[in-house]
Formats: structure tokens, sequence, C-alpha cells
């Protein structure tokens, strides 16, 4: 064989072993959009997660996360989903349930009694069926349910029941589920993207906001407001959602993998976020702001009438809230 024909023939078998190897090899980029900021544990186990992604498909994946709505607010990062534009989010649960109306059932007031009754939810057969219920009309893929914490008021002034907030502009987020709590109160509701709360409640274009006690600390909501209420009145969820485009390209074994991931980064994050409620209180209180307990029976007996009113935005079924209250 000649010097020409033996390298023609190594040629060709380097050719067919790289074309046998690339697919398997290839790295496929993918985009992680939240509107949190770095310093929240939501992005800090995004991170963890992305890193621990890429250890366990050996660098198959790798994940870019993209924090504090840099790819879009929360209603842009869900058409992202659809659009391919962005892979995976974090979204609020009553974001998630413009889509899939039955979804949002924990996001209306006072439907969750506490912290324990969320635990019992996210474990719950009913979770999982209105996730795989979202799954199959989105083809988007939830894999994991975070806590984001129990919303509370902020204003420039004391606010004791519900009659004190008649007629305050307060933001909220641009969720149609969300005016149930407004319209409970008598305030109006004035939605507002995440991104844009801080001047909005600086410069006077609303009264209020309202926020769990971790993201009202890492947006700095109390420089700009007095009193913190403690409402409790939603007690809030994200869900991680995998795109369509990500989800049906998955091998199973990588499937379980991002499941697996994602689920226990959200236990992670979950379980910082519950630590953070515990002593963001005193917090405040040290930075000089006038923390209130309000007659919170007040606003849950003026929010329960309206838990199943689809005119208030309830979309889920009587059974549905049935077995939610029932849940231990």
């Amino acid at each position: 064989m000649s010097v020409w024909t033996r390298r023609l023939a190594l040629s060709t078998v380097f050719i067919i072993a790289a074309a046998i190897a690339g697919p398997a090899t290839a790295q496929t980029k993918l985009k992680w959009a939240h509107v949190y900021e770095t310093g929240e544990p939501y992005h800090t186990e995004a991170l963890w997660a992305a890193g621990e992604i890429k250890k366990r498909t050996n660098g198959k994946y790798e994940i870019e996360v993209f924090p504090a709505s840099q790819l879009g607010n929360e209603n842009q990062i869900n058409e992202g989903l659809g659009l391919g534009t962005v892979d995976i989010i974090y979204t609020g649960i009553n974001f998630a349930a413009a889509t899939y109306k039955p979804l949002g059932i924990t996001g209306a007031p006072f439907i969750l009694r506490d912290f324990d009754h969320w635990k019992a939810y996210r474990d719950s057969k009913l979770f999982t069926e209105l996730a795989k219920g979202y799954d199959d009309k989105t083809k988007h893929k939830i894999v994991a349910l975070t806590y984001y914490g129990q919303r509370h008021v902020t204003a420039n002034k004391l606010i004791m029941k519900p009659e004190d907030m008649k007629g305050m502009k307060l933001r909220v987020p641009p969720a149609p589920l969300f005016l149930m709590f407004t319209k409970s109160v008598g305030a109006n509701a004035t939605p507002i993207a995440f991104a844009e709360v801080y001047l909005a409640l600086q410069q006077g274009t609303v009264d209020g906001q309202e926020n769990p006690l971790p993201t009202i600390m890492a947006k700095k909501f109390y420089e700009v407001q007095s009193h913190i209420i403690l409402t409790g009145h939603i007690t809030e969820s994200l869900v991680t959602v995998v795109g369509n485009h990500v989800w049906t390209k998955l091998t199973p074994d990588e499937q379980k993998i991002f499941q697996d991931v994602l689920k226990e980064a959200a236990s992670h994050a979950t379980d910082s976020i519950a630590a953070s409620e515990k002593t963001l209180a005193g917090e405040f209180k040290k930075l000089g702001k006038t923390v209130v307990e309000p007659d919170r029976e007040a606003f849950r007996k003026a929010a329960i009438p309206l838990h199943n009113d689809a005119s208030a935005g309830a979309g889920w079924s009587q059974a549905q809230y049935d077995e939610l209250q029932a849940l231990k």
C-alpha cells in the first residue's frame, strides 16, 4: 500500500470516528431566565443546578442563568418559552396560571393556611395533577415547586384592617389572580413589572406594594416605604419550567437528571426562604421600619368569599378547592 493510500485510509477512519463521536460530545447551551436578584436563593440555587447538570451530563449541557429581568419580565420570559428564546424559567404560580387557570389555586389570598399547608400541597397528588394539566396545555414541563414566601403589604401609613386599604394604589404583579386580593380590601390594583417597582414607590406612582419579606429586603423596597404590614395574605410559589423544545430532546436519563437536580435546587431555596422569614421582621425593625401585626382574621374573612368567584379570578373546580383545603 502506498503512503498516499495509507494516509487516505487513515483520514477516512478519523472522519468516520469524528462523525460517530461528534453528536455524543456536542455541547448544548441553554438559557435560564428569571426576575430575581443575584443574592437571592433562587439565583444561587439556579447556579448550583446549572453546574450540577453540567457535571452529571459530562458537560453535554451548559446552562447560563440570566437574573434580574435581563431577558424580560415575567410575562416576557413565559412567552419566551414558547418562542424558544429561553429554555428554562422560574415563574410565579399566578403567571403560569394565566395559561392554565387551575394551577393558580394557591395564589388566592388566604387559601393556604401556612407553610406546612404549602408543603403538603407541594407533595400532594393535587399538585402533580395540576402540573400535568399545565404540561398538557402548554407542552412545557413543570419540574419543581419552590416556596416564595408569605406576601405582606408595605406602605407609608399604618394599616390594621382591610378598610385601611380602601382606595390605596397598590402595586401588584401583572397577573390576573393578584386582583383577588385588591378586590377583597377595596384597593386600586396597579400592575407594574417587578423591575420597575422601586421607582414606582419612590416616585409615588403607587402607595404601596406586596411581596414576601426576603424579596422586600433583596429589592430594598423598605428604603422607600415606612411600614411593613404582616398580612401574610398569599403563600406564594414559583415553578421551575423547562421548555418543550428542550424537554422533548432530552433522553429519559437526561430528563431524570434535570428533574432530580432542579427539585433539589427548589428544596434548598425553599428551606433558605422559610428560614429567612423567621428573622427578617426583626431586621426591618433594626433598620427603623415600623413592622405592624394587623388583624389578619379580618383580612382572611374579606378574602374567603372570593375564593371560588370566577369574576375575581378563580379558575379551579370546587372539588379541587375542597381537596386543597383537606390537605394536612
